[in-house]
């Protein structure tokens, strides 16, 4: 029976897409609180991104906007969320799905999220597998049944 290992990785990107999400969700239903403004950075080629095709041509891989003061029709969902935002004073509707999100920032509170979209998360989880996997076996076909990480080098000094 092959070891399951916990993909933490995994777990730490839906912990910080779920904050996203809860953030995005409130200022849809009670507007952005004085001050505060976002800053969200998307793939814009991830399936599920919708937007203009004028300003896919512009922004071909990445792109950010911001939502402060020209932004109307915050919808989220479970999996995106939907906005309109103007550029050029003209309203666009884009909908980009959480797993397209690069970095999400509130720089009034000095708080960002460096995200991984997707696709590079799950072409990164089998090169973490690979490093990973000698960790654990001490290369003479037996499995140790642990060992001893000291937690000093992930403190804060």
């Amino acid at each position: 029976m092959a070891k399951q290992i916990l993909q933490y990785n995994q777990m730490v990107e839906e912990a910080l897409r779920a904050v996203v999400r809860r953030a995005l969700s409130e200022v849809a239903e009670y507007g952005l609180p004085d001050g505060h403004h976002f800053y969200i950075t998307f793939r814009t080629t991830f399936p599920g991104v919708t937007l203009a095709n004028y300003l896919r041509e512009r922004y071909p891989t990445e792109m950010t906007i911001v939502l402060q003061h020209q932004f109307e029709g915050l919808e989220v969902d479970e999996d995106s969320f939907a906005v309109t935002v103007k550029f050029s004073n003209k309203s666009e509707r884009l909908v980009i799905p959480l797993r397209a999100i690069t970095v999400f920032a509130d720089p009034s509170v000095n708080f960002a999220l460096p995200l991984h979209a997707a696709e590079q998360a799950e072409e990164a989880a089998p090169q973490q597998q690979e490093k990973s996997a000698p960790a654990s076996s001490s290369g003479d076909g037996k499995d140790k049944a642990g060992e001893v990480v000291s937690l000093d080098q992930f403190r804060r000094k």
